[in-house]
């Protein structure tokens, strides 16, 4: 029986304790703590917890010992401090995205999770998905060729109120704006699918929100060998409509899940329909697809604790949550820069720094408000199609 402890109290934290309760033969709750005074107790009370310690102080909740998983769901400037804490201490650590505001921070939690030899996962619950698995398995069986394109619409709304709580809205605080607090979620989902791309070019812009320094929308092409990849992060499209779209040399996948294939006349026009043996295949390698046990954060929560009682590395790990940053840091630089990126980012590049991307980072607008809380439920999404927060 596995003892859980969880860092961070706020709105997110619910998905880990849902996802950990579906595991009651597996794991228990032991252990919350906020900076808040009383909110961890709070917390507790609210879900049943009555066994559990609880701390006005995370630094308490490690130096207690008595876990054996940390869940770590703070503002992402915290991140690092208290993974590589809770790493050195000996307890293992699964920590919400983003990994961290720098690749600087990902690579000190990265040395601690080697020196500490325990399980550092970084939350990517997407792919722990039916909808995305069976998208992965129709690029993996190579039915649709090489890839020339893919479209991933990372869009969601937000209103202004949102970044009036304390440690939004600033690059200092949150990190960044919806490019790294929203389309992190889509950018892990394209890593997975299709690696790590070599160029990066990108725009960013505030548009709707001027009580925020960060970017509320970001516009970027990845290069991917001979073909392109075209994100759009963003907090400001109304339905939340999101989507990723494959376009491969013998056809296209979708997730929402959608196939077309093509094929061509002798003059290069398309022949009238298209190739149907092609979508009868990819359509029965979809419904093919056993599903997942447990989705979205208790799917991944069983998969690190699988990790910690076998002793291996989980499906997402630390690399993978450093990857998508690296991304993301890549879209700051040639949208604050005005250049094409090249990846990997070196270690000499003065945006892998902690600070680097803070010293130039534009503020699109000045953060006027600053509240503790905000009232209402966190919605994760309008449509089935989304990608949850």
């Amino acid at each position: 029986m596995l003892k859980i402890g969880i860092i961070g109290t706020g709105g997110i934290a619910d998905a880990h304790i849902r996802g950990y309760l579906e595991f009651p033969d597996e794991c228990e709750i032991v252990a919350l703590a906020d900076i808040q005074p009383g909110k961890a107790a709070s917390k507790a009370e609210a879900f049943g917890l009555s066994g559990a310690a609880t701390y006005d102080d995370p630094a308490e909740l490690i130096a207690a010992g008595g876990v054996d998983l940390i869940s770590i769901a703070t503002p992402p400037s915290s991140h690092a401090e208290l993974s590589i804490a809770a790493l050195d201490a000996g307890i293992n650590v699964l920590v919400e995205k983003p990994m961290a505001p720098s690749l600087e921070e990902c690579d000190a939690m990265l040395a601690a999770q080697k020196r500490s030899g325990k399980v550092l996962s970084v939350v990517a619950q997407n792919r722990f998905r039916d909808d995305m698995a069976t998208l992965k398995e129709a690029v993996e069986s190579g039915m649709i060729g090489s890839v020339s394109h893919i479209r991933i619409d990372s869009a969601w709304w937000r209103g202004l109120p949102y970044y009036d709580l304390w440690w939004r809205g600033t690059w200092e605080s949150e990190g960044g704006g919806c490019t790294l607090n929203h389309a992190i979620h889509h950018i892990d989902l394209t890593l997975w699918l299709m690696g790590k791309p070599s160029q990066a070019v990108a725009m960013i812009a505030n548009t709707q929100h001027d009580n925020a320094e960060v970017e509320d929308l970001s516009v970027a092409i990845l290069k991917y060998g001979r073909g392109l990849a075209q994100l759009t992060s963003s907090v400001v499209h109304h339905g939340e409509e999101q989507e990723i779209v494959i376009q491969g040399e013998h056809a296209r996948i979708s997730q929402p899940w959608r196939v077309t294939a093509e094929v061509s006349q002798p003059n290069g026009f398309p022949r009238e329909g298209g190739n149907p043996a092609l979508v009868e295949e990819l359509n029965a390698l979809a419904s093919a697809h056993i599903p997942l046990a447990h989705q979205g954060h208790a799917g991944q929560i069983g998969d690190v604790m699988a990790a910690v009682r076998a002793g291996h590395a989980p499906t997402a790990d630390g690399i993978d949550g450093r990857n998508a940053i690296e991304v993301v840091t890549a879209i700051y630089k040639a949208g604050i820069e005005h250049e094409v990126v090249d990846l990997p980012l070196r270690a000499d590049d003065p945006y892998y720094r902690a600070g680097g991307l803070l010293q130039r980072a534009p503020h699109f607008y000045e953060k006027r408000e600053s509240v503790k809380e905000l009232a209402g439920d966190i919605i994760v999404g309008a449509t089935t199609s989304t990608v949850s927060d």
